[in-house]
């Protein structure tokens, strides 16, 4: 399954880039958000895996990151790997005319296993709500501060 999502940040790409490249503001726009390491290598380079652990409701959730390009402040591209689920992530960053930031993200998931293909099939909406709305929390966050964190 594969879709695009875009948006557009009221500030200019530097100023974007550098509250997106700050792993410790990854709380305030990804909700659900609980902890995070790094596995292996660089962080922020090419090749290195962070751990991601998320609590949404009464489920949790790890998911492995993997950045397979950083070309900030134009691109980021990772992988991301949980149980059944593989999503390729490209982020491409452009200057707008009057001075602000148009986040373009296209995304793939790919599943194994019968059920997730099944609720890939079945509810490829709600993939394409949760990406639109991880954009609009940190357009929130970038612009006016607003965060997702419960302890904010």
């Amino acid at each position: 399954m594969k879709y695009t999502t875009e948006i557009i940040i009221d500030l200019p790409r530097e100023e974007v880039i550098k509250k997106l490249d700050n792993p410790d503001n990854m709380k305030h726009w990804q909700r659900g958000l609980v902890n995070y390491k790094l596995l292996d290598g660089t962080p922020g380079k090419e090749g290195a895996k962070m751990e991601l652990e998320y609590k949404m409701g009464k489920r949790q959730m790890v998911l492995t990151e993997t950045i397979t390009k950083n070309n900030f402040p134009m691109e980021f591209h990772a992988n991301y790997d949980t149980k059944g689920v593989h999503n390729i992530q490209q982020n491409f960053f452009h200057d707008t005319a009057d001075g602000k930031t148009r986040w373009v993200s296209e995304s793939e998931f790919q599943f194994a296993g019968f059920g997730m293909k099944l609720m890939g099939f079945l509810m490829p909406g709600a993939f394409k709500k949760q990406s639109l709305k991880y954009l609009n929390d940190f357009k929130n966050f970038a612009e006016n501060g607003t965060s997702v964190a419960e302890d904010a």
